[in-house]
């Protein structure tokens, strides 16, 4: 594994279930300095924050568990950016298209519909036109996949959609996506996020 280059973003994977490793690797390969965050003090050592594909309502049950719910949303909120991939982007809306209610970071203002396409035997990989990472089409796997059913700030910008709905939002610091951009190879996604950082950071 390469060793990040000085200066580094220092990007943290919340690593309580889901595509932890996953997206590790694809941040080192974009040249962050990518680590593990389970506890407060390593929260507290990241420049950014990435909410990984896995379980929702697990990784929201995980962070009340291990305390972090509350100091991962502070973060956010005090400017952290963050970037949420499948159940990342459900924990990062403000409400969700359901009647059960579960733990939410609820720092992007957009609803979202869990499982949106289907279970796990719909789950596809599909090449999704997004203008702001250029061409060729971006290469990613929708998952058991969520998508925004309502945008609820004008400042919610929609970077990619399909048929259903946004699958790629941004909100000033804060990105989500309904899909998983760490299991195809194709980096982009990851890029621009760290990308970002450098331009604040640097």
């Amino acid at each position: 594994m390469a060793t990040p280059a000085e200066g580094a973003p220092v990007v943290g994977v919340l690593a309580l279930q889901g595509d932890v490793l996953e997206h590790l690797r694809a941040l080192r390969r974009v040249g962050a300095d990518a680590r593990e965050v389970r506890t407060r003090g390593q929260l507290d050592a990241v420049d950014a924050l990435v909410l990984p594909g896995g379980e929702s309502t697990t990784i929201g049950r995980l962070l009340e568990v291990f305390d972090l719910l509350d100091p991962v949303r502070d973060r956010v909120r005090a400017g952290m950016p963050v970037l949420g991939t499948c159940a990342g982007m459900i924990l990062l809306a403000t409400s969700l298209d359901q009647d059960r209610p579960q733990p939410l970071i609820g720092v992007l203002d957009v609803q979202v519909r869990r499982n949106a396409f289907g279970r796990q035997r719909e789950s596809f990989d599909v090449e999704l036109t997004v203008p702001e990472l250029g061409e060729p089409p971006v290469d990613v796997s929708f998952i058991r996949a969520p998508v925004v059913t309502e945008v609820r700030a004008e400042d919610v910008e929609v970077l990619a959609e399909v048929e259903l709905g946004p699958v790629l939002v941004r909100q000033g610091h804060v990105w989500a996506a309904a899909f998983h951009p760490e299991l195809t190879g194709d980096d982009r996604l990851h890029a621009a996020f760290v990308g970002s950082l450098r331009r604040v950071t640097g």
